[in-house]
């Protein structure tokens, strides 16, 4: 934001005042102040977490609608703001090549004992996805699959610490956002990022106008400027992430989205399963001491 906000400001004449806080937080805020909202955007949540809350949000179809990917277009009430995707990253110091594990049952594996960096899935959207992911390969026993990857884990406390730690020689794998592990990647660190052969989720966080916000003419010059190709190849370019835009470059370094095996991902099926699964997680984390 600090790149972003003056720059839209510059750009649009429009003052921009914002609040940055946690994805659970920002939905917390914002589902108490309905009655009254005192934001006219909500941007960089979790899709199901947009999806569950929909009915406080605006529908608003952006300027250059026509040009976003089709694959991204998936929410109620909500726009897509980048593609983001989870992937293994690897030290290298720690695991070598033929050992790397490149599907998601990899992560099951005993060698890999406390040796798995993650965030909550109970907590942390990302994370959330990362389970999701699991149980939509694997169905039935996505469970199973899960709970023996949660015996390999070590917490962190959020999904962007995790490539840290990683990188940092004090776990071996991390699972969290692509764009994270990139970070680590591009700064030179002892890091490999992996894309499970079993299939990853690509899906877009969210940008939507909040419904009776008190300037929803300048929230939505907001929205079509994030959605902008020059907005969005400055997310490419700065922030590692994918534009949802079809006129856009993937970042630099970085495979394809076409080369990529990648799962369709139910927001609707994930908002509506949230507080289940999260409650099952918290329980398979107290068992296994987590």
């Amino acid at each position: 934001m600090n790149v972003l906000a003056p720059r839209f400001e510059k750009e649009t004449g429009i003052k921009l005042e914002y609040v940055k806080l946690g994805s659970g937080d920002v939905i917390k805020r914002a589902k108490a102040e309905a009655a009254n909202p005192q934001a006219d955007v909500i941007w960089s949540i979790g899709g199901e977490q947009l999806e569950a809350e929909n009915a406080i949000l605006a529908p608003y179809t952006p300027k250059e609608w026509d040009k976003i990917a089709d694959v991204f277009k998936v929410g109620t009430n909500w726009l897509p703001y980048t593609g983001i995707m989870n992937v293994f990253v690897v030290n290298t110091n720690m695991v070598p090549a033929n050992l790397m594990p490149r599907t998601w049952t990899d992560l099951a594996d005993p060698r890999l004992k406390k040796l798995i960096s993650s965030a909550r899935a109970d907590k942390s959207g990302s994370s959330y996805m990362q389970l999701c992911n699991t149980l939509l390969i694997y169905k039935d026993k996505g469970w199973d699959v899960y709970k023996g990857i949660m015996q390999n884990m070590v917490i962190s406390a959020s999904s962007g610490a995790v490539p840290k730690f990683v990188n940092d020689g004090e776990q071996a794998v991390g699972i969290t956002l692509e764009d994270n592990a990139f970070r680590y990647v591009q700064g030179g660190g002892p890091v490999k990022i992996v894309y499970p052969v079993d299939g990853v989720v690509a899906a877009p966080d969210g940008i939507a106008l909040l419904k009776g916000g008190p300037n929803p003419e300048a929230g939505k010059a907001f929205i079509d400027w994030c959605l902008s190709k020059p907005v969005q190849e400055l997310l490419v370019d700065s922030m590692f992430r994918r534009a949802v835009r079809t006129d856009c470059k993937d970042p630099a370094g970085l495979p394809a989205l076409s080369t990529i095996k990648t799962v369709a991902y139910d927001f609707g099926w994930a908002a509506l399963n949230k507080n289940e699964f999260s409650k099952k997680f918290a329980e398979i984390a107290m068992e296994l001491g987590l």
